[in-house]
């Protein structure tokens, strides 16, 4: 094949047996040394010279006098298949903007943009990612390029944060999670990624929001629960949580009929802080028969044994148990399968062990939107699992209907 005059005559026997061989041995058509690469890119670049001409037309048309054509530029341009060199017509004025191949457009396949986006989500680093396309598309992208075209999700993120809620969820659970991330001085600080995790009236689970704050406290759990509400959240029947101060108070605030329940393992995770570890067995055993009682009543009357047999030793949690008391025993009213979703906030807390395994690789993060980034598209993935209702949904709800008596919506 030979090149005059900015045009290819193709000898069209060769390139047809160089395609077929390309094709047997899995090689790329199009990039470095691909056989239908010199016909893309004439192709390409007849198109730019199309444009240019059309757009000169349209400057004579609209008296703009004296723009005319000045030269070539060079650019290399990325596809699924590799990368091309492109020679790209301009005008005197540099008013002149290409649509086929836009100015500092170096990506021209859409499919070569999810892949990354998708390597991105995946936890794979830049520094991967950009080995990956060159081993497999022969294509260099630097880390520039690739962080500009993974930040292409920030528009996503923002219309996910504020998308409309359903006006009434069955059980929510509200946890944090920690990371470290680069503050604008470079210096690597801790940031709360605070997670909230719905059960809607059909029974499937939605992650409602997803925020980032610099510590957890009750204050910022009041302004995601403001959100919530802002968002078209009318009612939430139960909310788990943890045992954070002030965090039963501001959902009241928001949501004045929710019932809480406090984390069991969380409390128990809290008791044995203060126990001896000679003694932690044993009182793990009788903390177990507390929440393990078949009713209220049987929890409270271990609970004052436990009170009884620990009280003198170990004041500091009998304290902590008493006072909890009215959100611990909460999930007590309910049947066996209602217990099992609330009386801990194991839902959520396997939600965040699926995003530790994409997150463990990384370090501090350069920046709030850098995390947010990848946990956003990491959840998305995880979501797409959640299509089906919890298990014994139907009886579930059934229950729940009459529990809260006039807040659940009839569905049919």
């Amino acid at each position: 094949m030979k090149k005059t005059n900015k045009s290819f005559e193709f000898d069209y026997e060769e390139v047809k047996n160089k395609a077929l061989s390309q094709l047997k041995t899995g090689k790329p058509l199009l990039g470095k040394d691909g056989a239908l690469a010199p016909l893309f890119q004439s192709f390409l670049e007849a198109a730019l010279e199309a444009e240019l001409e059309n757009h000169l037309h349209n400057s004579e048309q609209n008296n703009e006098v004296g723009n005319r054509r000045n030269g070539h530029g060079a650019k290399q341009l990325r596809t699924n298949e590799g990368t091309i060199e492109l020679s790209t017509p301009r005008d005197r004025y540099g008013s002149f903007e290409p649509e086929i191949v836009r100015k500092r457009q170096t990506i021209l396949a859409d499919a070569l943009e999810s892949k990354i986006i998708g390597m991105y989500g995946l936890g794979m680093s830049l520094r991967d990612i950009s080995s990956h396309i060159k081993e497999i598309y022969d294509s260099d992208i630097s880390h520039s390029a690739l962080s500009e075209i993974t930040d292409r999700v920030i528009p996503a993120i923002k219309l996910w944060q504020a998308h409309s809620l359903d006006p009434v969820y069955v059980i929510v659970w509200l946890d944090a999670m920690y990371y470290k991330v680069k503050d604008e001085s470079g210096h690597v600080v801790t940031r709360c990624l605070y997670n909230v995790l719905g059960i809607d009236l059909e029974g499937r689970k939605h992650l409602m929001g997803m925020y980032i704050s610099e510590s957890e406290g009750a204050k910022f759990w009041l302004s995601v629960l403001t959100d919530l509400q802002q968002r078209g959240v009318k009612d939430i029947l139960i909310a788990c949580i943890d045992a954070l101060g002030g965090f039963e108070e501001a959902i009241a605030s928001i949501f004045p009929k929710t019932e809480v329940q406090s984390c069991i393992v969380h409390q128990v995770r809290n008791t044995i802080k203060y126990v001896s570890s000679k003694d932690v067995k044993e009182v793990i055993k009788d903390v177990q028969k507390i929440y393990k009682a078949v009713n209220k009543e049987l929890g409270e009357q271990y609970l004052d044994e436990f009170e009884e047999k620990w009280g003198k030793k170990y004041p500091i949690v009998i304290r902590s148990w008493r006072n909890n008391w009215h959100k611990l025993s909460t999930f007590f009213k309910y049947n066996p399968d209602i217990r099992k979703l609330i009386y801990t906030t194991n839902p959520i807390e396997g939600f965040h062990r699926q995003l530790r395994k994409v997150t463990k690789t990384k370090g501090a993060f350069t920046n709030d939107m850098a995390l947010l980034k990848l946990v956003y598209l990491a959840s998305q993935k995880i979501m797409e699992k959640w299509k089906n209702p919890i298990h014994n949904w139907a009886l579930t709800i059934q229950q729940i209907t009459i529990i809260f008596d006039g807040r659940v919506p009839v569905l049919f």
